[in-house]
């Protein structure tokens, strides 16, 4: 069981498990943990060592000096290595390329495992996933497992493209969801997959507000009232 109270939030891409883990957890009073945020750290690290993101040992061997915290703000999260702001850094198009190095290695997998664990000895938190509730922790308190049509992920996912400026059609857009589906749920290595004790939420029900009452009002009677 871990020290303070867990949140596991797991689900496809699109699902909303970002925003609200994050909004949960600035509700709760908890720490956000994005753990896409740990792989996008370890791949800028590693770039900056002129790692090679192919020799999985060498890229695992990163993982011990991301040394990652997360602080909200009014704008999200900020994302730090050691002393440094990394946020702007890990989220660029050329780093997003090359994080599935990272993702796909069962070493480095492995090896932020422990650094997951950790940040449940420091205090409660929120962490998203797609193995937080079967892999990183299985005892959570509270598990949910966050889905929606694929439709309504794709036209999520394409709204955020187009405001970013991007030229994408919808179509597009919900044929590539269906592949990361495919290759999230059939990957060797923590494969994407519901805990039987999960929660799940079709989140496609709810506007983001609805969401997070809903969500908190659950993860409330499974933490006896929002003990922490």
């Amino acid at each position: 069981m871990p020290k303070h109270p867990v949140i596991a939030i797991d689900g496809p891409a699109g699902s909303g498990k970002s925003t609200a883990a994050r909004l949960l957890a600035r509700k709760l009073g908890y720490t956000h943990v994005d753990t896409g945020a740990l792989y996008r750290t370890v791949t800028w690290l590693a770039i900056e060592r002129g790692v090679d993101l192919a020799d999985e040992q060498a890229l695992a061997a990163v993982v011990p000096a991301i040394q990652v915290r997360f602080e909200p703000s009014a704008d999200g999260q900020r994302v730090f290595s050691g002393s440094r702001d990394v946020s702007r850094e890990i989220r660029t198009p050329e780093l997003t390329r090359q994080v599935r190095f990272a993702a796909a290695s069962p070493l480095v997998r492995k090896a932020l495992v422990p650094v997951q664990r950790d940040f449940a000895e420091r205090g409660p938190c929120v962490m998203e996933g797609r193995d937080i509730g079967t892999v990183i922790f299985p005892d959570a308190q509270v598990k949910f497992y966050l889905d929606a049509p694929l439709r309504v992920r794709a036209e999520r996912r394409w709204k955020e493209l187009t405001a970013a400026g991007k030229t994408v059609t919808l179509e597009e857009v919900e044929r590539e969801e269906a592949a990361r589906d495919e290759s999230d749920l059939r990957r060797s290595t923590a494969p994407l997959r519901r805990a039987d004790d999960a929660i799940v939420v079709d989140t496609g029900r709810f506007d983001v507000d609805g969401m997070v009452e809903h969500l908190a009002g659950l993860a409330a009677g499974r933490l006896g009232g929002g003990r922490r």
